[in-house]
């Protein structure tokens, strides 16, 4: 990522930046799409829902990835419903993290990254273990 002259990362993404960004943990959350319900998918966004749950009497939202003006969001909502899956985290991720279930990137990070998608396969592994769906 390129650095402002002060050498911090700067405050918005590049195009292109974001671009890899979307491409790379949109591909994460379509690796488990399987199963889910695709609720959007396009340039600027992708989401999965469960099928009907028959305890919830309703789909519910899984995750989504969000493309904004300064970075690339993360939504997984498993962690919202199961906080301990944030159990053990590194601290670089949870610095990541807006709210109680979205992650932020301005660009790619494969360590980063790679830690997500073990968080996105627990939590899947998780909704279907208390039978949510």
């Amino acid at each position: 990522m390129p650095t402002t002259p002060t050498g911090r990362p700067p405050v918005r993404a590049t195009a292109d930046d974001s671009a890899a960004a979307f491409a790379a943990l949109r591909k994460i959350l379509a690796s488990h799409a399987k199963g889910l319900k695709v609720t959007a998918d396009g340039p600027k966004g992708y989401s999965l829902n469960t099928p009907y749950s028959e305890k919830w009497k309703k789909e519910l939202f899984f995750g989504a990835v969000q493309v904004m003006k300064n970075y690339v969001s993360f939504h997984l909502f498993p962690v919202y419903m199961f906080p301990a899956l944030l159990d053990g985290i590194s601290g670089e991720l949870k610095a990541r993290m807006q709210g109680k279930s979205c992650f932020n990137f301005r660009a790619p990070d494969t360590v980063l990254f790679q830690e997500l998608e073990a968080l996105t396969k627990a939590g899947l592994a998780r909704m279907k273990a208390e039978k949510l769906f």
